[in-house]
């Protein structure tokens, strides 16, 4: 069994769903392994990890459109207000969504399905520069 791990950093844009497929799949590329499984990690608690619809981009408009809705930030609904209004809403969002996905890895490829991308959901106002470990385990 052979391991591969990679630290990826990613600009966000504030607010917004960024497609990382792409990069995830030039670490599995690289790290040589042919069947196994790839974890991505995403190291913060106000941003999160979603695979979702690749094709439409309406889908991620309309995700964005519920979690404003489900999630406000009206910036009187909650104690928590150190870090601005949006920031205890991104809280909640992470907590119901993931900060890990995990998905197999077969001919050296990320077996997702066709319509299936990963996407780094910022759910800060303004853009970071946000962390995720890539850990590839298999032959």
């Amino acid at each position: 069994m052979n391991q591969h791990q990679h630290l990826l950093r990613v600009q966000t844009a504030g607010k917004s769903l960024c497609k990382i497929t792409s990069k995830v799949q030039a670490i599995v590329t690289e790290s040589g392994i042919r069947t196994g499984l790839c974890t991505i990690f995403l190291r913060h608690t106000s941003a999160s990890l979603i695979i979702q619809e690749n094709a439409d981009p309406d889908v991620l408009l309309d995700l964005e459109k519920f979690f404003a809705k489900l999630v406000p930030e009206d910036g009187k609904s909650y104690i928590h207000s150190t870090e601005g209004p949006d920031d205890m809403p991104a809280h909640i969002r992470t907590a119901i969504t993931h900060t890990s996905e995990q998905i197999p890895i077969a001919q050296g490829r990320l077996v997702l399905g066709t319509w299936q991308g990963i996407y780094l959901w910022e759910h800060r106002k303004h853009g970071h520069m946000r962390e995720l470990v890539v850990h590839i385990i298999g032959m």
